[in-house]
C-alpha cells in the first residue's frame, strides 16, 4: 500500500465501503491510517466503515500485538439484491 493513488475528482462507480474492504483484501495487515492514505478518507471515515463492514459480518479483526489482522468473510451476500 506504499503507492498512494492521485487524487480523484468527480464521480465513481465504487463506495468508500468497497475500497475499503478493497485496500483490507490487498493487506489485511494494513493500518487504518494506510488505508486512510489509500482511500483518500479521513483515518475516522475509515474506522466507521470499519465497524460497519464488522457490525454487519462482512468483516473480522483479530488483534496481535499493536496490530490488527483483518479477515474478509467470503461467503457473506452483498446486501443490495442486483450486487447479491
Amino acid at each position: 500500500m506504499s503507492d498512494v493513488p492521485e487524487p480523484h475528482t468527480g464521480w465513481t462507480f465504487v463506495t468508500n465501503h468497497a475500497r475499503v474492504l478493497a485496500a483490507i483484501a490487498d493487506d489485511r495487515h494494513a493500518r487504518i491510517r494506510d488505508i486512510a492514505a489509500y482511500c483518500r478518507l479521513t483515518e475516522r471515515a475509515v474506522q466507521k466503515i470499519i465497524t460497519d463492514l464488522e457490525s454487519d459480518g462482512y468483516l473480522s479483526h483479530t488483534r496481535e500485538g499493536r496490530t490488527n489482522t483483518y479477515r474478509i468473510e467470503p461467503g457473506k451476500i452483498l446486501r443490495h439484491p442486483a450486487e447479491a
